[in-house]
Order: C-alpha cells, then structure tokens, then sequence
C-alpha cells in the first residue's frame, strides 16, 4: 500500500489514508488519542470524497478507526465553542451543514463504501457508518445514540432519515429515544451491520466483499447504487435533514 500524497498536513492529521490499487483505506484517529468527530475530521472527509469525483481508479473505499473505538460521536465541545464565539448560531449552523455535507458525499460517491467497525459506535460515528454501503462489525460493538440522553436532538448529518430507512422507524424510535444501548447481534438484525465477525476475523469478511467487488462491473456498481440511493429516499415525504443544523443550533442556544 502506498500513502496518498495529496492530502494536506491538517488532514494527515485527520486521517491515515493508503490505497491499494482500487482500493481506498480511509482510517480515522491516525494519533489514536482522539475518537471523537472532529470538524477537522469532517473537513478531512470532505475533501477526501470530493477529490474522488476525478478519480474513477478509486473503486472501494473502506472506513475504519485505528483508534481503540470506530466513534465516539461528534465533538460536542467544539459547538459549545463555536457558540460561545457567535451567539448568533451562523458558525455553528455551518459546523453542522458541514456534516450534512458529508453524509450525501458518502451517499453519492461512485466509490463502493464499506464500513470496519469496532469497540463504541456512538451518536455521530453511527451516522457516519449508516451512509456506507455495506458495514462490518466485530462482535464486541457497541452501539448507542446518546443524543436525547444528553439533551440534544439526533440532528447529525441527516442521519436520522437514513437510520429509519436502513432499521425501520419503529425500531429507531425506540433507539432514540430511549439512548439504550445495543450490541452487534441487535445490529445486525435491525440491518444495520450486514456481517459481525470475532475482531480478528474482520478483515477477512472486508476482503469477502472486496473481492468480488472489484470483478463487478463499475459501471453497473455505480448505477446500482444510485438506484438503490434514490429508492431509500423515496418513501421519505420531505427532506426534513436539511434543517438539523438549524435545529441542533437553536436547542444549544437555548441551552448555553
């Protein structure tokens, strides 16, 4: 594997990326101190996939942490402090635009995504995993959407609309509203995780995706996937996700 020489310091910093061939590796946590989602690592993500639209080499992109968790969700004393500087909400409302931004990227890139999870997979980090197109977990996971628990609403990325069309809305209710914890096993059948396997063996369920990806059709991936895409939308009356900046901004001006 060889080092992606584009990326910038701050996102080196962000992200530990390589690429085999057709293969993407996108790590998170490359300093291992810090498993919480950054706006330095969103921005890091962005860019990354934003790049991807002139690179058609890149055919599967898988995401993991190097870090002892996938996620801990987003960094919420980053948006404390953004409001602190402008009481107006308009940075903060940015920060958060900014995952929403991220989350559709995942959605669209013509790349195969698949999520390796492992250790806590928490608020954010399971909206992240929800956008890849297929997630692996080891089954020692742990899930959790803490939001309401903390007194915020679950107004990350968008996520809620695709966590109901990947889990059912009955089951995400329950899940959001309660902050309960679940394992792997729950996961996976709720159709949130599509394998879980011991950690060791993680891997090698990756690379049993990977394979035959990479024998498929590009062009059939990509248009299936869009397809696929644009089905889950469907049954989605209004895009309600592009508000949750807007929501998460003033509960914490209220708050603060």
């Amino acid at each position: 594997m060889n080092d992606v020489p584009a990326l910038t310091a701050p996102s080196r910093e962000a992200l530990q990326v390589e690429q085999d061939g057709p293969v993407l590796h996108v790590r998170l946590n490359p300093s291992q101190h810090d498993d919480t989602l950054s706006i330095a690592v969103v921005d890091a993500l962005i860019g990354l996939l934003d790049d991807l639209h002139d690179r058609p080499d890149v055919r599967v992109l898988i995401l993991s942490s190097l870090g002892e968790d996938f996620c801990l969700g987003a960094d919420r004393g980053e948006y404390q402090a953004a409001l602190a500087m402008d009481p107006t909400g308009a940075t903060l409302r940015r920060i958060a635009d900014k995952a929403h931004r991220l989350c559709q990227a995942l959605e669209s890139t013509h790349a195969i995504t698949i999520g390796r999870l492992h250790g806590s997979v928490l608020g954010a980090g399971l909206a992240l995993a929800a956008y890849c197109d297929l997630r692996a977990g080891a089954d020692t996971c742990r899930f959790r959407m803490p939001e309401v628990g903390v007194g915020l609403p679950p107004a990350w990325g968008g996520a809620m609309g695709r966590l109901i069309s990947e889990a059912g809305v009955a089951r995400i209710r329950e899940l959001m509203l309660t902050s309960g914890q679940f394992d792997a096993a729950d996961a996976h059948r709720l159709g949130l995780l599509h394998q879980v396997a011991p950690l060791e063996r993680l891997d090698q369920v990756v690379d049993g995706w990977t394979r035959p990806l990479l024998r498929r059709s590009h062009e059939a991936l990509i248009l299936t996937k869009r397809m696929l895409a644009g089905y889950a939308r469907a049954d989605r009356t209004a895009e309600v996700a592009l508000l949750d900046s807007h929501l998460l901004t003033s509960h914490l001006a209220r708050t603060g």
